[in-house]
């Protein structure tokens, strides 16, 4: 199906109000929050949801795209992969505009069914400039049905945690992920419907948002370690789930660093390079 390219193009607010919630989500002080400060870098998810109506989500819930979308006839869609390019800073009280748009398909055959790879481009304009201040690229996967598997037993937690100068655990809990997922105004059902993420997705769990793991490794990357990013470049290889502690590794490289986000098996769920001014 060929894809559309159509342009959205909107008015978002960068609200007060929206990033003192933020800020109240990641336990940090919200009164801190001034109008005419600088939003952080990776806070910029509260400027990106779709405003879909309810009759017009998709079956699993997820109404986020922005954009127009053809019908795949693939009912499961997870986030493979993002990239985020920040060229200036948005000012708190902002109204920016911002433009979304389709830039990529493809369809292809797998062992577990049909996939499709969609990627969508969001850009975030300041009216004192006239280049995007922040441009970040989503990639999304669609599936065909899951089979329903049975939910599958949690790690065992006592993994070896890689050697790393900058180490750092989360443990999403039920209301982190109602609170990001009404930030972004994202209703995708295996974030919030604990029944439809286990018996029609096959999960064992609610599957932690693939944003909210990018929020945690940019909090990570400037609170913990302390660096201010340009560019953020990320591979989702696998689930995280709520309940479940997440660890959160650090390295500097010669040009950029290495972060990564382990499940509660150890395994690589989330991977992130961080380039730097």
């Amino acid at each position: 199906m060929t894809l559309d390219t159509h342009e959205v193009v909107r008015e978002e607010t960068c609200g007060q109000s929206v990033v003192r919630r933020v800020s109240a989500m990641l336990d940090l002080d919200p009164t801190s929050v001034l109008a005419g400060g600088t939003l952080p870098r990776g806070w910029q998810f509260v400027l990106l949801g779709a405003d879909t109506r309810r009759s017009e989500l998709r079956s699993d819930g997820f109404g986020g795209f922005g954009v127009r979308m053809p019908d795949l006839g693939l009912p499961r869609l997870l986030l493979g992969g993002r990239s985020v390019h920040y060229a200036h800073d948005v000012p708190i009280g902002a109204t920016v505009r911002r433009v979304s748009r389709p830039v990529g398909q493809s369809e292809k055959s797998t062992a577990s069914g049909p996939m499709a790879v969609v990627t969508i481009a969001h850009e975030i304009w300041l009216s004192t400039s006239d280049a995007p201040a922040i441009t970040e690229e989503q990639t999304y996967l669609l599936l065909g049905e899951s089979p329903g598997a049975p939910p599958s037993a949690s790690g065992s937690n006592e993994f070896e945690i890689p050697e790393s100068p900058y180490v750092s655990v989360v443990v999403p809990d039920d209301t982190l992920l109602f609170q990001y997922s009404a930030l972004g105004f994202n209703s995708h059902r295996i974030h919030l419907d604990r029944t439809y993420a286990r018996e029609v997705e096959g999960f064992p769990d609610l599957v932690v948002n693939g944003g909210l793991s990018t929020l945690l490794l940019t909090e990570f990357l400037r609170r913990d370690i302390g660096v201010t990013p340009n560019r953020v470049d990320l591979r989702y290889s696998a689930p995280l789930f709520a309940q479940r502690p997440i660890t959160l590794t650090g390295d500097e490289r010669d040009d950029h660093y290495e972060l990564r986000a382990l499940d509660d098996a150890g395994r690589v769920a989330v991977g992130m390079k961080a380039f730097v001014r």
